[in-house]
């Protein structure tokens, strides 16, 4: 079974796609033209993008087929039996607190969201609020929403789901800052000097 902050962290994680889904709609409107560029990724961020994809059906998908398969979830070595409710508390805020970072970040992007990565099809430099203080904040914010799903149910298939997202964050933030140094130029030199790649205190740039 699946405790209530379980299925808690499983509602967030839904209703947290459904804004992503939302908040792109309007910032292709915003940009006027679209701004989904998975489908346009080669080679290691052609991968990326699956990565992202499986690591989110994983999260959602994968504790609902292992209640639907008891089998399954009898023979993975993680399955508490929604046992684990302070694990699961945990998990709950750990997932709440992501999405609300991950979505407050897409949201000041604006026009300059972007999913996926393509050269020549980046936005303008946006780094006040959250990127202040994280240069990939929609990033941090959806590694911990789902790093919380699988601490409030914990099973294989939400044990997989970050560390397939971790990947290929890695793998897509390298060829964001390549089109964006080529797009942007010493402006986001100084940026990124100033700004760590993840999480951190804002620090001076180097002169």
């Amino acid at each position: 079974m699946i405790s209530g902050f379980g299925w808690a962290a499983l509602a967030l994680l839904f209703g947290y796609l459904a804004l992503f889904f939302w908040g792109s709609a309007m910032a292709a409107q915003a940009a006027g033209k679209p701004i989904w560029l998975f489908a346009r990724a080669r080679g290691r961020d052609r991968l990326a993008a699956m990565g992202f994809r499986a690591a989110f059906v994983l999260a959602f998908f994968g504790p609902l087929l292992w209640l639907a398969v008891p089998m399954l979830h009898k023979i993975d070595p993680l399955w508490t039996e929604g046992r684990a409710v302070l694990l699961s508390l945990i998990g709950v805020f750990v997932a709440g607190l992501g999405a609300m970072v991950a979505f407050a970040a897409q949201m000041s992007m604006g026009s300059s969201w972007r999913v996926g990565v393509v050269g020549g099809e980046t936005g303008d430099l946006v780094s006040g609020g959250l990127y202040h203080f994280s240069r990939n904040p929609t990033f941090v914010g959806q590694a911990a929403l789902l790093a919380g799903v699988g601490l409030a149910v914990p099973s294989v298939p939400t044990f997989l789901a970050p560390m397939l997202f971790l990947w290929s964050a890695r793998t897509q933030v390298r060829s964001e800052e390549a089109a964006l140094r080529a797009a942007i130029g010493p402006d986001y030199d100084r940026y990124a000097a100033s700004v760590p790649r993840w999480i951190g205190i804002n620090r001076k740039a180097e002169r």
